[in-house]
């Protein structure tokens, strides 16, 4: 990052953040979303010099307002755009070569901002300089953008809950102050994360696409047991969680009055979405919204599924992001352990969350099905992206027509567990598990590793060059690796 970030030395309080929404007619569409205080209008923001775009109010909450800008940018070198004052590239020259970077689990469940900045966001700044030099496109977030576990704390009778009994806990209202401070907690948390300097550094200049995951709600939210997701409290939270989540990571309205193109399901119940690129797609099916212990979409978001796979541009390669990892190892051997080691199971609900528990084998069967069908019958080649467990990793799926990689990048500020984890995943991974007769799914070493899974924190590097497609991970301390041709 060669320059110092003082952009927010301006009337704003926060921002820009882009997001992207695809490209039409030769314009990379953008949205970016800009803070104020309550009593400052809202910055002009003007696409290549142009006329100043009109801004939309998202929110007004907690003394900010939330202001959204629809611009686009047209698809060349040297795209830009000014917020006031400040100046700010943008690579939208998305027809021939095109880099991307895949990030997830942006932070750690304790002492997370404890630590020096500069070593939270060391990849982070790695990733700017990477930018600086060789422009990105598109920034695509995995899940997990914030760690918000500490939510739990914000308000005292939602600390008190925690140690309740089950009975109280039933009967605990979530009264209009918790949810107040729920809602306050959660953007206040995304507005110090976006605003980091290196974070803060890229969004203003590479638009983001986002999918969350448990973290951005709490820790394993939809596969606690024990009716915990049909409390009040619970619920009220993950109401405040998505509030925060339409607004800071899908920049939309939070009253649901209205849903960008690539948002397939206008209820809102489910927030899939698909945007399309020059020679490429991208996909992200919702795996929070419907999620229950038995469930990790309900039929809206399998709809929106199935709808988002459907009439890709022809020759576009999907890049399917799946917040856990769609390729895992046998997690039934752990799950029986569980239950003979009582003081095992608080990690059931880790478990749970995964595709590979007993629990969605039957719906990790539909979604490999799904993808195997896109893959065979519509001839797209699919990279499915995941984060959520720490590691490094790919994996591989093969159908009639072709091989699908999956390329799994986590976290690049979480801190990597104990190799000993690793290792314990690499022997599951060499059980093995094929849920699909004759269609294996395997488990492999990244390029230049021996071990199945890679205990460093990382990011993904995507490249295509003259339509043949690249990928690299970043790993803090093995740096970059070799080429791996998806």
């Amino acid at each position: 990052m060669n320059e110092a970030r003082d952009e927010t030395s301006g009337s704003w309080l926060a921002g820009p953040f882009l997001f992207g929404r695809g490209c039409h007619a030769g314009m990379a569409r953008i949205s970016a979303l800009v803070v104020t205080g309550n009593d400052v209008s809202a910055p002009l923001l003007a696409p290549m010099g142009n006329g100043a775009v009109r801004p939309l109010k998202l929110a007004e909450k907690f003394g900010r307002i939330y202001w959204r800008y629809d611009f686009g940018l047209p698809q060349q070198a040297g795209a830009w755009y000014t917020l006031e004052d400040c100046h700010f590239p943008v690579c939208t020259d998305l027809d021939d070569d095109v880099r991307l970077a895949f990030v997830s689990c942006n932070g750690q469940e304790d002492g997370d901002l404890d630590r020096p900045i500069e070593d939270r966001n060391a990849l982070w700044a790695d990733l700017c300089d990477r930018h600086d030099v060789q422009p990105l496109s598109l920034l695509l977030h995995g899940g997990d953008q914030i760690y918000a576990d500490k939510v739990w704390q914000c308000h005292p009778d939602i600390a008190a809950f925690q140690s309740a009994s089950t009975r109280e806990k039933r009967a605990t209202v979530f009264t209009d102050g918790m949810a107040d401070a729920a809602l306050k907690f959660y953007l206040d948390h995304y507005l110090t994360i976006y605003n980091l300097p290196q974070i803060a550094y890229l969004m203003a200049r590479v638009p983001s696409l986002m999918m969350w995951d448990d973290h951005d709600i709490f820790d394993g939210w939809g596969s606690h047991p024990g009716g915990f997701q049909q409390m009040d409290v619970p619920r009220g939270l993950f109401q405040a969680a998505r509030y925060a989540f339409m607004l800071m990571q899908l920049c939309i309205a939070p009253d649901g009055t209205e849903m960008p193109g690539g948002v397939y399901d206008r209820t809102a119940h489910s927030f899939g979405w698909r945007y399309d690129y020059p020679g490429f797609t991208v996909i992200a099916p919702d795996l929070r919204s419907e999620r229950r212990r038995d469930a990790v979409m309900g039929e809206t978001g399998w709809q929106v599924m199935e709808k988002m796979l459907a009439h890709i541009p022809d020759g576009n390669r999907i890049l399917l992001m799946s917040s856990v990892p769609v390729i895992g190892p046998r997690l039934s051997v752990v799950e029986k352990m569980l239950g003979i080691m009582p003081q095992a199971q608080k990690y059931e609900d880790d478990l749970r969350d995964q595709w590979q528990s007993r629990a969605h084998r039957r719906e990790w069967c539909r979604f490999l099905e799904l993808v195997e069908a896109v893959a065979n019958e519509n001839d797209h080649d699919i990279t499915l992206l995941s984060g959520e467990i720490h590691l490094a990793t790919r994996g591989t799926f093969d159908v009639r027509s072709r091989v699908i990689h999956q390329l799994v990048a986590s976290g690049i500020a979480h801190q990597a567990p104990p190799g000993l984890f690793a290792r314990c995943l690499g022997f599951l991974a060499w059980l093995g598990e094929n849920p699909l007769p004759g269609r294996p799914t395997r488990l492999r070493p990244l390029p230049g590793q021996n071990s199945v899974y890679v205990a460093e924190r990382n990011y993904l590097l995507l490249t295509r060059q003259k339509s043949l497609w690249r990928a690299n991970w970043r790993l803090e301390q093995s740096g970059l690796g070799p080429d791996l041709e998806i």
